[in-house]
């Protein structure tokens, strides 16, 4: 496995990422105990840490879930008409 540099990887505490995601650190402890955010307990004493780049991929793949969800109420609210090219159209853009 290569070295990764410790100064290309930026460690926040829990709190930190709790203001960045608008969340309770309870809840961005969960985030790390379910794997969604890349934590480590680092340091003495040991104190958690999750890595700026997870936190970053975490709003990255949330911003996906979203639009994914928009699209597909979207899709719910097309008529068929519309999607079948006949008939009249509810929602003209």
């Amino acid at each position: 496995m290569p070295e990764i540099p410790t100064s290309d990887v930026r460690m926040l505490a829990p709190a930190q990422v709790g203001e960045v995601l608008g969340v309770s650190v309870d809840e961005v402890m969960s985030l790390v105990m379910e794997g969604q955010l890349r934590g480590a307990r680092v340091g003495s004493p040991a104190r958690w840490r999750v890595e700026e780049t997870s936190v970053a991929n975490y709003l990255d793949d949330q911003a996906e879930d979203a639009r994914r969800i928009a699209l597909w109420q979207q899709a719910q609210n097309a008529s068929f008409p519309e999607l079948w090219g006949s008939g009249p159209v509810r929602h003209a853009d």
